[in-house]
């Protein structure tokens, strides 16, 4: 006799099949059935008011603003000269350290007492230690650094 291409896993398995289909056609029911009683598709939908806020409520149409597209700029703002205070570049300071033998030193800034690294490449005159100097700025790769370094 010949036995049963049926096995217990498989019967099993097309159980489990089975019940998942009825378990998503009762789902998709119940949403159909909401759907139905709330008149819209479950999605929340939101508004923005006047002041620029999300809402759940529609704006009040009364403080509605009209705006003219050509009052829009899409581009940074121009300031005009008295907007933002001049920056000098040229700062004062004084040598805290100088060691000529390797090239490089420290300059303290008048303004700030900020300590600036200064290396032989950008200093135009012979500095030491004490004296007093002028400088610009640089980005550098461990902070600022001093350059155009020229004795006062």
């Amino acid at each position: 006799m010949g036995r049963s291409q049926q096995t217990f896993n498989k019967s099993e398995k097309e159980k489990k099949r089975l019940k998942k289909r009825e378990d998503k056609r009762k789902k998709m029911e119940a949403r159909k059935a909401e759907k139905e009683a709330n008149g819209t598709d479950g999605i929340p939908i939101a508004y923005v008011d006047h002041n620029g806020n999300l809402t759940d409520t529609p704006p009040d149409p009364s403080q509605k603003v009209k705006i003219k597209a050509s009052t829009i700029e899409v581009s940074i703002p121009k300031t005009a000269p008295g907007d933002k205070e001049e920056f000098d570049p040229v700062r004062n300071g004084k040598v805290s350290f100088f060691d000529h033998s390797k090239g490089f030193g420290f300059i303290i800034d008048d303004e700030n007492n900020e300590k600036y690294f200064t290396h032989v490449s950008g200093i135009l005159d012979e500095i030491d230690e004490n004296d007093n100097v002028q400088f610009e700025l640089e980005k550098g790769q461990r902070g600022m650094n001093a350059v155009k370094v020229k004795k006062l």
